[in-house]
């Protein structure tokens, strides 16, 4: 039922992102487009709830409860960043608006570009850690929490790799080709 309702989430994300920027550059509603992208938050809320009244039933805590806390983090680190992805690309597109700006590709720009990015990964691996933690406590001593402990360690390379890969754009900028 988890692995479900997580499914469902992910695709209620995008057809509210979509309904959204239709309202709001389609339609030229813009306050009623916005009100429908806010809604986007309550979709992790249902989740959150499901899962921890699933535990709270007797549920043995395996990766499906991981992956739900993990999906969680993921929309909290990395959701705005992607309506804001969709909604420039959705302006220039539909609504005239001036073409999205690429990320940097050279030097220090694309460095500093890098670690913003591996700062949202690490505020989504970094909640997604502490509401695993929260499940662990949760579901107390009663239960096997080695799955919930897995999903940490998990996230912990994945703030990892982020991290190896900002360190490596600063400390070896890609330099632009002779003549750009």
């Amino acid at each position: 039922m988890i692995v479900v309702l997580i499914v469902l989430c992910e695709v209620g994300f995008w057809v509210l992102l979509a309904a959204g920027l239709a309202l709001r550059y389609l339609a030229k509603k813009p306050r009623l487009g916005a009100g429908v992208l806010l809604c986007e938050p309550l979709l992790e809320v249902v989740l959150l709830v499901v899962t921890a009244i699933d535990l709270r039933n007797g549920a043995e805590p395996d990766w499906k409860h991981g992956l739900a806390a993990v999906y969680i983090g993921f929309t909290v680190g990395l959701g705005h960043s992607a309506i804001k992805w969709a909604d420039a690309r959705f302006a220039h597109r539909f609504a005239g608006g001036p073409p999205p700006v690429k990320p940097p590709k050279y030097g220090m720009a694309r460095a500093a570009h890098e670690w913003r990015t591996a700062g949202r990964w690490t505020v989504a691996a970094v909640t997604a850690m502490a509401l695993l933690q929260a499940a662990i406590w949760y579901v107390g001593d009663d239960g096997n929490t080695g799955s919930l402990e897995m999903w940490q360690q998990k996230m912990l390379w994945l703030i990892g790799i982020n991290l190896v890969i900002a360190a490596g754009y600063t400390l070896f900028p890609k330099r632009a080709p002779e003549g750009a």
